[in-house]
Parts: C-alpha cells; structure tokens; sequence
C-alpha cells in the first residue's frame, strides 16, 4: 500500500484551493502548486488589487487583459490568483503587495519569504 503525501501550506495544513473561478495556478486546477517546470514558483495565494494589477503591468506583465489562447479571463479586483513568489516580494517592497491567503499558499513560498512577513498580508489572521 503506498501513500500519497499530501501538499502543505505555509501554515503546515492541507493545500486550500485558491480559485476556480478564474481557474489560477500552474496547471489551471484552482490550486498554487508547483512543478518542476514552474520556473516562475507560483505559489502565493493573492487577493488581487487594482494597485496591484497596475504595478503587475509597470513591470511588463499586463494581468487585466484577457489571452484566450491561454485561456486567460484577465484579472479584477477581488480575483484569488497564484502569483509567483518573487513578483509578490517585489511588490511588497514596493508598497503594493497584495493581501495573501495563507491556507492556499504553497509551503515553498517560506523558502523565500517569512511566515511573519506572509502573516502581515493575510486575508484571515491565524
């Protein structure tokens, strides 16, 4: 009999969905997991802001506008997206982190950002 171990969240639960509407994460299951081939690590679960999506674009990656052969819907206000690590800390440096939910974001953000840190953006204080 083997066992399949299941996927942890920085808070060491269970993985959360992030969002399936719109469908988010790497593999467009609703959840911010990673594979070897996500060299980007979208692990961080986003409340997504207009601050945030226009600061995404300075930066020379347009959220808002929809790709349908990507199957991307474009992001809103208020959409839970997997955002990559880095892209998050960089707009935390720049004031215009996005809130984070802690339960849908993927145990190896912690290798590159603090718990503390994370704790500070959470949607629900734990």
């Amino acid at each position: 009999m083997t066992t399949k171990k299941q996927t942890l969240n920085v808070l060491g639960t269970p993985l959360k969905t992030c969002s399936c509407n719109p469908k988010t994460g790497y593999l467009r299951d609703g959840f911010c997991n990673i594979t070897p081939d996500d060299f980007g690590t979208h692990v961080v679960c986003a409340v997504i802001t207009q601050e945030f999506l226009n600061y995404s674009a300075s930066r020379g990656n347009d959220l808002m506008t929809p790709i349908s052969h990507w199957n991307f819907p474009g992001l809103k206000p208020g959409d839970k997206w997997c955002l990559c690590v880095s892209r998050w800390k960089e707009a935390e440096k720049a004031n215009v982190a996005p809130f984070v939910d802690l339960n849908a974001t993927h145990t190896i953000a912690l290798k590159h950002v603090s718990l503390e840190l994370l704790k500070q953006y959470a949607t629900i204080k734990n």
